[in-house]
């Protein structure tokens, strides 16, 4: 009567990674669940919930994630299908590959940026100007 075919999926939802202050791991991190990070990385993240970089975290390395926030260090590139939320705190250098950003006042970015379009998909930017009709 009923199909339970994305069981794999709903089990993760609202379980969380973390990686407390004080630990350093050096390699590369995927996850089907959220992850907050405290410690430090180096290597990249690949999750397809949310990430969230505390504000003692350091990542040198690549983020792929739905959403972030991050309120750390992070040296790399960046890929937010849908928000990345810049905290006052933050320091980001590198790129930054998003669907939507927010940014509070004070946060540090060091960055070239390229927003996505509707569904993650890469914009193309040209010259073409609009006409109305």
């Amino acid at each position: 009567m009923f199909k339970n075919s994305n069981k794999e999926v709903s089990v993760d939802l609202g379980k969380t990674n973390r990686i407390v202050e004080s630990t350093i791991i050096r390699g590369d991190i995927e996850a089907t669940s959220d992850m907050r990070l405290d410690g430090e990385l180096h290597g990249n993240l690949f999750v397809k919930g949310r990430v969230v970089v505390g504000a003692k975290a350091k990542i040198i390395g690549n983020i792929d994630c739905e959403n972030a926030d991050v309120e750390g260090v992070v040296e790399g590139i960046i890929k937010v299908k849908d928000l990345l939320s810049v905290k006052a705190n933050a320091n980001i250098k590198g790129e930054l590959i998003v669907g939507r950003l927010s940014v509070e006042p004070g946060g540090n970015m060091e960055v070239t940026c390229q927003m996505l379009g509707q569904g993650g998909k890469e914009v193309k930017s040209g010259n073409k100007q609009a006409k109305g009709e």
